[in-house]
This record gives structure tokens, sequence and C-alpha cells, in this order.
């Protein structure tokens, strides 16, 4: 995993008027390193529709799909993993629900690193690093002297380290030197609308040191 990781946050594109599957075409136009669902205020039964509808179009486009929070629904929908809270089901139990799924683990702070890189994630995920618009009752900043201890952290490990919170093409710089990919949601709809989102989007996949 490296470069960009791509989150569709359905809540923050439908303040915006943006349905989810058009945006996930033009996202799948720059081909990043993977793509999350995340639909926090949506139903069970809409959250699954749309992950399988998803699921089948990064499938196509041979990028890694992940849902957000449910392994059950990553499994119903034929995702490849599931990315987990800090209040979701621990490593342990997500397992034992889909024991062939990819998952993935969000981290706030050092000590919620350690714990989890002794669970062994396929990726972790740290932040966040910058302050961020999309989740405004989020964790408090970490900054990038801790993501680099957390890198230091994760390179020992051999876990892939994806930061988060607050990225945009003017940090992705700064961002690639420490972890392996960088999960962006609302520098991902420039103001001009989806018909700029590709372009953004392979402008932070290279600079967050995709390929």
């Amino acid at each position: 995993m490296r470069g960009l990781y791509a989150i569709v946050d359905c809540d923050y594109l439908a303040a915006r008027g943006v349905a989810p599957l058009p945006f996930l075409d033009r996202l799948l136009g720059a081909h990043p390193a993977a793509i999350q669902l995340r639909a926090k205020s949506a139903g069970a039964r809409v959250t699954l529709e749309l992950a399988r509808a998803m699921s089948v179009a990064c499938r196509a486009a041979a990028v890694p799909f992940f849902v957000n929070d449910r392994p059950d629904l990553g499994l119903l929908s034929g995702s490849v993993g599931v990315h987990l809270g800090q209040h979701d089901l621990s490593l342990e139990d997500a397992r034992r629900v889909g024991p062939t799924l990819r998952l993935g683990v969000s981290t706030h702070r050092l000590e919620e690193v350690e714990r989890a890189l002794a669970e062994r994630p396929q990726y972790l995920a740290f932040g966040p690093v910058f302050a961020t618009a999309s989740k405004p009752d989020g964790e408090p900043v970490v900054g990038l002297v801790a993501l680099a201890s957390a890198a230091q952290r994760c390179r020992q490990a051999g876990v892939p380290l994806v930061a988060i919170g607050g990225i945009d093409e003017a940090r992705a710089g700064q961002v690639a030197l420490l972890a392996d990919a960088g999960a962006v949601i609302s520098a991902l709809l420039p103001a001009g609308g989806l018909s700029e989102v590709t372009a953004t989007a392979r402008r932070l996949h290279s600079a967050l040191g995709g390929r």
C-alpha cells in the first residue's frame, strides 16, 4: 500500500450534493492505492447495497476496497477488507467473523499503536496528523513528530502505516516522508466539483508516493 488511500465518506458527500458512485468512478480513474467506504449514517441494507456496487467497480479496476466498521458487510459485499476504529470490534473478533478479510485499524495515540501492532493488522492508520474539517468531533491532532514515532514502530513491525487527518496537496509531501500512504476525505472533492476529482486524486496519489 503506497500513495493515496481514498475515503468515500457518504455523509461528507451528501452535504455537498454529490452521489457516492459517480464520485467513486472518478476516483478510480486515478487508480489510488485503496478505497474505503465510510457510511456512518446509513443503515445496514443501504450500506451493503452501496458496498456491493463499489466492490464490483473496485475489483474491475484492481483497486483494493475496504468497508468501514463492519466485517459482516465486508464479507457480504465482497470487499478485500475492513477498517476498524478504536470502538469497533477487536481485530481478534473481526478475524472470527471474516478470517479472509484484510484488517486495518485506526489509532490516535502511541500506546494504541503498540497495542494494535501486537495484533498484526494488515495496515495501521494514525492521526489526525493535521486539523481536519471532515471529522469536527474527532481526536486531538497528533502532528508530524508523533507520526514519525508511529512510523518507526510500524517499520520495526513490518506493518504499513497510513496517515490520516487534514492531508491535502500542500501537506502530502511531508506525509510521504513518514507514512506509506495518506488517507484523504475532503481534499478529494475540489471546489470545481466532480469534473476535477480524477486530476486531484492523481496529484494526491503522486505526492503521497504512489505510482
